[in-house]
């Protein structure tokens, strides 16, 4: 038999992953290494600063802010294929969405 045409589909089983924190993320940086081929994809979260008072008050506290910092929670590399394979999940759960926020706004709740 020979070994190199030997295949077999075995399905994948994620363990672990409903243990694992649910992080919120909102804002993300891109980078790309073409030599090597690998996209990077670092995923952050931010909170904005709490400004009180009026809106003059407001305007003075901006001023004094240097930065907002952003906590990462992931940096994760990809090859081109699973980067593609990323944007089509994406795109696929945001379709989703959009077609359930249709149905239920024409009174056809799910």
């Amino acid at each position: 038999m020979d070994e190199e045409n030997v295949q077999r589909d075995v399905p994948l089983t994620w363990i672990g992953a409903d243990d694992l924190p649910v992080l919120f993320a909102n804002t993300f940086v891109g980078q790309v290494q073409a030599q090597e081929g690998v996209f990077y994809l670092t995923v952050g979260q931010f909170v904005p600063p709490a400004l009180i008072g009026t809106p003059q008050e407001q305007a003075e506290q901006i001023e004094q802010i240097a930065y907002v910092p952003v906590k990462p929670v992931a940096r994760l590399a990809l090859t081109r294929a699973r980067l593609q394979e990323l944007a089509a999940l994406l795109q696929t759960n945001l379709d989703q969405y959009d077609q359930i926020m249709q149905q239920m706004e024409g009174g056809n709740e799910i």
